[in-house]
Parts: C-alpha cells; sequence; structure tokens
C-alpha cells in the first residue's frame, strides 16, 4: 500500500537540481584546471625565454671579454689577426688558418685575382669536384665561403658592400656574364657586439650550366671599421638553388656575431 505521505517524484525536482549542480560543479572544476594549466605552460615558456636570454647574454659578456671564444655555444670562431676581427660558424665548417688566402681568377687571365680574403671558412670544401679545363687536375667546389679582407679604395661601409657583393658573385658563379648578376640596395646593420655598417645582397641569375658544378649563386657582404678605423669587410658567398644550400636565416645569423678582435695586425687594403 502506499505511503499517503510519500511525494511523489517531480521530474526536475530536488535530485535533478542536485545532479544539475553537480555537472556544474564539475564543469567549473574542469574550465579551472583548464586555465590553471594554460597559465603553468604560459609560465613555464616565459622563464624558458627568460633563461635562454639570460644564457645568450652571459656567452655574449664572455665573448665581449675574450673574442676567440664564440657568441653561439657550440659553433667555431674564426680569427682575422690581419684586419682585427672575428665571427663565428656552424661546427660543421671548416676553419682554416689565418694566413690561407681564397679567392677567385680571371677566367681568361689566371694571374689576375678579381677577389679574394684571408682567414677563410668553408662549408662542404668538397661539395663539387671537376677537371674545368681538361688538364687531368681536379678542383673542389665549395657549397659556401666565407672570411674577411680589407676595403680598398671605399669611401664608406655602404659602398664597401656595393663594390664587393656583385664582384663575388660574378667572380665565383657568373664570368664572364656580369649582365646576370644583380645587388640590392646596402642595409645599415648592427652586430649582437655592437659593430655597426651595411650590408648588401647580390645574386646571379641563368648562369649556363657549363659543367656541373656551375650554377647560380649569391653573396652577402658586410662593410665596417675595425679597431683602427680602417675600412673591412666581412663576406659571404655560396650557391643557390641547390639541396643543402645556405639559407639566408643561417647566413645572417652568422653575420650577427661579426667583432672585432684587437688590434690590427696589417694596414686594411688588400685581402
Amino acid at each position: 500500500m502506499q505511503n499517503p505521505y510519500q511525494q511523489p517524484e517531480q521530474p526536475g525536482g530536488a535530485g535533478g537540481r542536485r545532479s544539475r549542480r553537480s555537472r556544474r560543479s564539475i564543469l567549473i572544476w574542469s574550465c579551472a584546471l583548464t586555465a590553471l594549466a594554460v597559465v603553468a605552460a604560459a609560465t613555464g615558456l616565459a622563464l624558458g625565454v627568460r633563461e635562454n636570454r639570460a644564457r645568450e647574454r652571459a656567452v655574449l659578456a664572455a665573448s665581449a671579454a675574450d673574442p676567440t671564444r664564440p657568441q653561439i655555444a657550440g659553433w667555431k670562431t674564426v680569427i682575422n689577426p690581419k684586419h682585427g676581427t672575428a665571427f663565428d660558424v656552424p661546427p660543421q665548417w671548416e676553419v682554416l688558418e689565418p694566413t690561407v688566402f681564397s679567392g677567385h681568377t680571371d677566367r681568361k687571365d689566371r694571374d689576375k685575382v678579381l677577389i679574394g680574403h684571408t682567414a677563410p671558412a668553408f662549408y662542404k670544401s668538397k661539395w663539387c669536384s671537376i677537371d674545368g679545363d681538361g688538364d687531368g687536375q681536379v678542383s673542389d667546389v665549395r657549397l659556401a665561403n666565407v672570411g674577411t679582407k680589407g676595403a680598398a679604395g671605399a669611401r664608406d661601409a655602404a659602398e664597401t658592400a656595393e663594390k664587393e657583393a656583385p664582384t663575388w658573385v660574378y667572380a665565383a658563379y657568373a664570368q664572364p656574364d656580369k649582365s646576370v648578376v644583380k645587388a640590392d640596395e646596402p642595409v645599415a646593420y648592427t652586430t649582437r657586439s655592437g659593430v655597426r655598417g651595411s650590408y648588401v645582397r647580390a645574386r646571379s641569375t641563368g648562369v649556363p650550366r657549363a659543367d656541373h658544378c656551375a650554377g647560380d649563386g649569391q653573396a652577402v657582404v658586410f662593410g665596417f671599421k675595425n679597431a683602427r678605423g680602417d675600412l673591412v669587410s666581412w663576406d659571404f658567398y655560396g650557391r643557390t638553388g641547390v639541396p643543402g644550400a645556405v639559407d639566408d636565416a643561417l647566413i645572417m645569423r652568422v653575420l650577427s656575431t661579426v667583432r672585432l678582435a684587437g688590434d690590427p695586425k696589417e694596414p686594411a687594403p688588400g685581402p
């Protein structure tokens, strides 16, 4: 027999309200936990960024005190005592002695040097090999090359870069056709250590594939003054449009490490 005092269950009654309140509480807690997780992740990211920046500042300070130490951890430092300059390259690059000269001659007159620099670093120095004139002497072609040189005859940093960037491209890739070489306008730039100057980017387009090593390339030249006030330049050049070519981001990262490294040993003009 039904208890006359028992109230029939009503849809949406107290039990339903408790159920909805429980679900709402769970939802609120879930949202709160998600918000906390997002805040924690953002805090961790911010701390990581600050730690990375602190490490970079410490490395930069150490490099400023001792220019022979790389500004980028794990990289190699390239020193040119002749011009009192230094910069860093990735660990895979080959750093040669400061006295090593690297450059290009006129293909019609091998005794005429078109452009060159000292204390170079090579990237993939045996990237391609060829017997260019068929005399049995095989030459290795590098994928990229970087070094520093004196800026003879230039009036300022911008003119240094304007003159040298297209010359590197022509000498290394485009001979004998200067018409395929184009250069951008100078861009003012300051390196991580505070060296101020200007850089110019030049490139070739449509170089004939006379052999399996030939093709287009680019150059980035940064003109600046060393500790004696002489105009000098940092010069990068490399092939473009081939697998493994050095990209613009890496070129600029290497450029960012250019710094002064004591008193120059010789006057700036010349490689």
